[in-house]
């Protein structure tokens, strides 16, 4: 009854914010508060809830005082040379631009962090998206995959967590990994380029010169609606654009300095805002290098080391209290968004653990492995992690589903190692689940609503991991 229920519970939430008759706020409390009391224990529904928030409060903790710390540093310029780089490879070309942002979120990922991820991703190409008349879907599907499959780097967590789980190396499970890992990053790659395709033969092939020009507003003229269009010139007005206005990191004409100008005209990054700090460039650099290697290797929890990096990138950069407060009002908007659906989350993650659902269908998956598949219990694995893995979190997948797998394929002659191995290609999937804090980070700060990005990312990402999969069963890996 209970994995009916649970089934049952997770099909209404995603069908219900997919066609947008709720919100995913709403959806992520009422629906699993409902089937609390559907299951007879509406009782406990305060008890479950408050344990989900205890358990994700640190994340939200964490993602808050990062938003701010981020916001800051795009604030006061840190990441305009990126940003520039970019815009400079990506032109005006659709193609280039979601290339590009597969290849930012890959290199960003190198920090282990997600949500920083998204926030430097995002930030850096969502003006040229929206001034392009891009979807914005492909930039978070895209950034979202990419992010997932770095997100098996040892110190990401789902292979510590598995290492831990099954009581190997997690060097043992990811440097085989490697080779797979990186057709899944080329297949990434190369479903950008054609998503890229796709979007010039929508919106045609756009020219772009010198978009970063200071004091010139640079008009996109479109030139032509085929694939291989060409030719429009660009009409550039002269006139110093107005400082951004500290809006929310992400948005047009917020904090990142990005904008448009009056009359349509695209600025790209404003060079004359006034919360830019290039004096202090390599104070800001140095302190944020030295706040990713201390996440890295793990002196403070993640949640301290932002919040002590928020207070001192606040009181250097800006040491009047007044513009102190209005650099925390400016992005303010996406710190409530996303606590806001951390602790909604909280609600679902809760009363799904709380009331037994999870182990249930847990338990029923393993069950109904045929008796057959025991010497393929890697494959199986694989594949099981596709969707366990995006219907629950990685602690539940990890410390409750992944032992019991370990023990069936070991019954069979299945190494742990080869186990542990399959347990992480979902992961590309996973970094869009409604249960990832840092996904609404991406849709919050892209402006995309959480059911378009799921309808559009789901299938693109499923595909990455099985890519992954039959790579790693293809090398001997797996």
């Amino acid at each position: 009854m209970l994995t009916v229920l649970g089934f049952a519970m997770i099909a209404t939430f995603l069908v219900l914010i997919m066609t947008k008759k709720m919100s995913p706020i709403a959806a992520l409390v009422l629906i699993p508060a409902l089937f609390c009391v559907a299951v007879g224990q509406g009782a406990q529904l305060g008890d479950y809830v408050i344990d989900g928030v205890e358990k994700l409060a640190p994340t939200a903790a964490m993602l808050m005082f990062a938003i701010v710390y981020f916001g800051v540093m795009i604030d006061v310029g840190l990441f305009d040379p990126i940003v520039r780089g970019i815009l400079r490879f990506c032109k005006a070309d659709p193609v280039r631009v979601v290339v590009g942002t597969a290849v930012l979120a890959a290199i960003v990922s190198l920090d282990g962090d997600g949500s920083t991820t998204f926030m430097i991703t995002v930030s850096a190409m969502y003006p040229l998206y929206k001034r392009l008349g891009m979807s914005l879907v492909v930039m978070t599907g895209v950034a979202a995959t990419a992010n997932g499959v770095m997100n098996t780097l040892p110190w990401g967590g789902p292979t510590a967590r598995a290492a831990t789980a099954l009581k190997v190396d997690a060097a043992d499970i990811f440097v085989p990994m490697i080779p797979a890992l990186g057709v899944g990053l080329l297949f990434v790659f190369a479903l950008a380029y054609v998503l890229g395709r796709r979007e010039r033969k929508r919106i045609g092939y756009l020219t772009l010169d010198e978009v970063l020009e200071p004091q010139t507003e640079t008009v996109l003229v479109k030139a032509g609606g085929g694939d291989d269009g060409r030719g429009a010139g660009v009409g550039q007005v002269t006139g110093s654009g107005s400082a951004g206005s500290g809006g929310p990191a992400g948005s047009v004409a917020s904090g990142s300095g990005a904008e448009e100008a009056p009359d349509g005209g695209f600025q790209g990054l404003d060079p004359n805002r006034a919360t830019l700090r290039p004096k202090l460039y390599w104070f800001n650099a140095g302190l944020t290098v030295a706040l990713l290697t201390a996440m890295i290797l793990e002196l403070l929890p993640i949640p301290v080391l932002f919040l002590l990096g928020a207070a001192l990138a606040l009181s250097v950069n800006y040491p009047r209290m007044a513009d102190q407060k209005a650099r925390i009002a400016a992005h303010a908007e996406n710190v409530l968004n996303v606590a806001g659906m951390v602790f909604a989350a909280a609600v679902f993650t809760g009363v799904l653990t709380g009331t037994g659902m999870v182990k249930h269908m847990a338990d029923w998956l393993v069950g109904a492995i045929p008796e057959g598949m025991g010497p393929h219990m890697a494959l199986v694995t694989g594949v099981l992690s596709l969707p366990l893995t995006y219907f629950m979190s990685n602690d539940g997948f990890y410390f409750g589903v992944l032992p019991v797998l370990a023990e069936a394929g070991a019954a069979h002659g299945v190494s742990p190692l080869e186990i542990a191995r399959a347990s992480i290609v979902g992961q590309a999937l996973h970094m869009s689940s409604p249960l990832v804090p840092a996904v609404y980070v991406l849709v919050g700060m892209a402006k995309v609503e959480f059911g378009d990005h799921t309808r559009f990312t789901v299938k693109w990402a499923a595909l990455t991991s099985l890519v992954v999969l039959a790579a790693g069963i293809l090398f001997g890996i797996i």
